[in-house]
């Protein structure tokens, strides 16, 4: 079963989904991971009701953090930013499907991170990382 999800990252990683730059839109944020160079950037746009409507990032990075983020963006539409704010880490790292080392952990969670970022307006916490948000600070927004 490992096979076939590492297929799925190569697959991710050398055709990302939702790749390039969304010139209209609402939020975005950019952000990098120190310890490797791994760099994100996300672009999202929101419908009439707030919720995500379309989702676009770029940058450049690992095949973990590149497949990571490929993942993560096709399941955001229709979310608010409330519920990213929520996305746990576990999130992530059930799409991507296979263990990740302690050494590969911010990889898989670059776009994670970069989404929380452009929902609060703000960078996260790589400690936050994945831990509940609080929604009232993305509704002040």
């Amino acid at each position: 079963m490992d096979d076939l999800y590492r297929e799925q990252i190569l697959e991710h990683y050398k055709r990302p989904h939702n790749f390039g730059h969304l010139e209209e839109h609402d939020l975005e944020f950019e952000d990098s991971n120190p310890f490797c160079g791994d760099e994100q950037h996300v672009f999202i746009k929101l419908d009439d009701e707030g919720k995500v409507d379309d989702v676009m990032f770029d940058g450049k990075g690992c095949a973990i953090s590149t497949a990571a983020t490929s993942m993560l963006t096709d399941e955001l539409e229709g979310m608010s930013r409330e519920e990213l704010l929520r996305l746990p880490k576990d999130f992530v790292l059930d799409l991507l499907g296979i263990d990740i080392s302690a050494t590969r952990i911010k990889c898989a969670l670059l776009g994670l991170k970069v989404v929380k970022g452009a929902s609060l307006g703000q960078s996260a916490d790589w400690e936050d990382e994945g831990e509940r948000g609080d929604p009232t600070e993305a509704a002040a927004l």
